[in-house]
């Protein structure tokens, strides 16, 4: 695991919501692409279901990260593709499943108009640094 160093922007401006202004590490760089809720078959997971769909794609991300060598406690930026922004508790709920309040990495979240299929409500793409 690289050493991160979180930095809250030293202005006072306080995030939006949760996450961190600067995350900061020396070590392997690693970048996942975006993750959709399919399963180990390549099939849907919560067709209509943001829920359901955000812990499949959590579960993506996390397989990936493993598959570099990497857990969540490596990332330090996600950003979310939702195709509606009331999707966004549903995503936090499982992003917070995963990472912790004290190890939030920086974060954007975009509302696109369409994901690569229709049934797809989120994409979810993590940046990690791998310690030496």
């Amino acid at each position: 695991m690289s050493e991160l160093t979180r930095i809250s922007a030293p202005d006072g401006v306080a995030p939006a919501t949760a996450y961190t202004h600067v995350v900061m590490g020396t070590g392997r760089f690693v970048a996942v692409s975006g993750q959709l809720a399919l399963d180990e078959d390549g099939k849907l997971v919560g067709e209509g279901d943001p829920d359901a769909q955000a812990r499949q794609v959590f579960e993506n991300l996390r397989r990936c990260l493993a598959a570099a060598g990497a857990t969540f406690d490596d990332v330090v930026k996600l950003t979310f593709f939702v195709t509606d922004m009331a999707h966004m508790p549903a995503v936090r709920a499982a992003r917070d499943a995963h990472i912790p309040a004290d190890r939030l990495p920086a974060a954007s979240a975009v509302q696109v108009a369409a994901l690569v299929r229709p049934e797809f409500l989120m994409e979810i793409e993590a940046y990690a640094v791998v310690g030496e």
